[in-house]
């Protein structure tokens, strides 16, 4: 039992949550829109799983939106922009996330299959605790009660930083690190896993990296499909996922394989990302 995975962390938007990971792109596009300033859904989704407010900071650092910003105010954006910016996302974003609480295919089975391994359950989000209070009785009803939460804004810095997985390892008495696996959809989130020492593992075709609900990515031509889901797992391993799978509901044999690594001496910080 010395080799067994001991907890698995997942992220929400995307991985657990809101196939296609769409609340956060409505809810900052139309913040953004009510300031004057346009951005693009590939904007958005760059930076997507960061804290709202450091995702805030850098949306309005990027050229084209810091020009915007400069010819309304004649001034570059700062602190207080950013945190006013931050507020007025909040309301839009509990409303949103509200309405894309579905949990993914195969998201309540993966658990149950999980904590019948004697697996514990932890959870850690760019959201912060009030975006979360309508999505967690939501997930509850579907199946998901994680054991463990950390919010944005709980610990002293957000993704890329290792310290909310961490955190989230402390509330569920588990280590060590190499024991435990990070689920994630966005690059900044597999960064954070492997910056905590830990297994990772991404979800391409469920999450931003795709951006489609998954009536939509089921509208595409098969070609296109592999496509979109190629190049999103191409970028989750640039960031160095240690494996990419569909969605969360292909996550079981992938443990038997890290477990399997952990007979031999592996460690997550000495494995390369494997290429399907």
């Amino acid at each position: 039992m010395s080799d067994a995975i001991r907890a698995v962390v997942f992220d929400w938007a995307g991985t657990m949550v809101d196939f296609g990971c769409c609340a956060p792109v409505r809810a900052l596009q139309s913040v953004l829109a009510e300031a004057g300033i346009q951005a693009s859904e590939a904007d958005i989704r760059r930076d997507m799983g960061m804290a709202k407010r450091a995702h805030i900071a850098r949306l309005l650092a990027m050229p084209e939106q810091a020009a915007q910003w400069r010819a309304i105010h004649g001034r570059a954006s700062g602190q207080a922009d950013i945190d006013r910016l931050h507020d007025a996302v909040e309301p839009l974003m509990i409303a949103a996330a509200a309405e894309c609480a579905e949990l993914i295919p195969g998201a309540a089975a993966t658990v149950e299959a999980l904590r019948a391994r004697g697996i514990r359950i932890g959870s850690n989000t760019g959201y912060t605790r009030a975006m979360m209070a309508a999505i967690l009785p939501r997930a509850a009803a579907q199946g998901y009660a994680p054991d463990a939460l950390v919010c944005a804004g709980e610990t002293a810095e957000g993704r890329p930083s290792p310290l909310m997985l961490w955190r989230a390892l402390v509330e569920l008495g588990v280590w060590p690190a190499a024991a435990c696996v990070k689920v994630d959809d966005a690059p900044v989130g597999i960064a954070e896993g492997r910056n905590a020492g830990v297994w990772t593992v991404g979800v391409a075709a469920s999450g931003n990296g795709v951006g489609l609900t998954s009536d939509q990515l089921m509208t595409l031509t098969p070609s296109e499909r592999g496509r979109r889901i190629a190049a999103s797992a191409a970028l989750l391993r640039e960031a160095g996922a240690h494996v990419v799978i569909d969605s969360v509901a292909d996550l079981l044999p992938v443990l038997d394989e890290i477990e399997a690594l952990r007979r031999t001496g592996s460690q997550p910080t000495n494995c390369v990302s494997r290429s399907d």
